[in-house]
């Protein structure tokens, strides 16, 4: 018989992920792997930059592409890193008041994510990303202005970020 790992449910239980409000979405390339960009200049006396590769410059050109691609979705913020990719998503109500999905596999952030994920696949011509994704619900003002600030300075952390390899 084999053992199985088990993995954590990577959803909050119970919440409806259509409602309306702001999303921090980070997406990884499979196994870590540097294939979006590459961040230049040493930090001392060269501000770090962030040149993306031919891969990032696909996923950039998606990331535009769908904003505004689902009706409720748009893209607050967004930073291409090398092995990763940081969204800050909002996603307003319709005419009831809610978002069409509530089951967390069938969101509208999990479409958004499965779509993006699919149409750079297509260009790319195989698949580079990590099964899943991570999200954070934000919960209040002061919370997407701290994202939104780590989003905008995340090039400049790079050799201390999480995803540094």
């Amino acid at each position: 018989m084999t053992d199985f790992v088990k993995r954590k449910p990577a959803r909050l239980k119970g919440y409806d992920y259509s409602a309306p409000g702001a999303y921090f979405i980070t997406i990884c390339i499979r196994d870590r792997k540097c294939l979006l960009s590459e961040i230049v200049g040493d930090g001392v006396h060269d501000v770090p930059q962030n040149k993306l590769a031919n891969y990032g410059e696909i996923a950039d050109k998606y990331i535009n592409q769908m904003n505004g691609f689902y009706e409720y979705v748009s893209v607050d913020r967004y930073v291409i890193m090398p092995n990763h990719i940081h969204f800050l998503l909002s996603v307003k109500c319709c005419e009831n008041g809610t978002s069409r999905t509530s089951s967390p596999t069938n969101s509208v952030i999990a479409k958004f994510v499965s779509t993006f994920k699919r149409f750079c696949n297509k260009e790319f011509g195989e698949n580079i990303w990590q099964r899943s994704f991570h999200d954070h619900i934000i919960r209040s003002e002061r919370d997407y202005t701290k994202i939104a600030e780590y989003i905008e300075t995340n090039t400049l952390k790079w050799k201390s970020d999480c995803f540094y390899k």
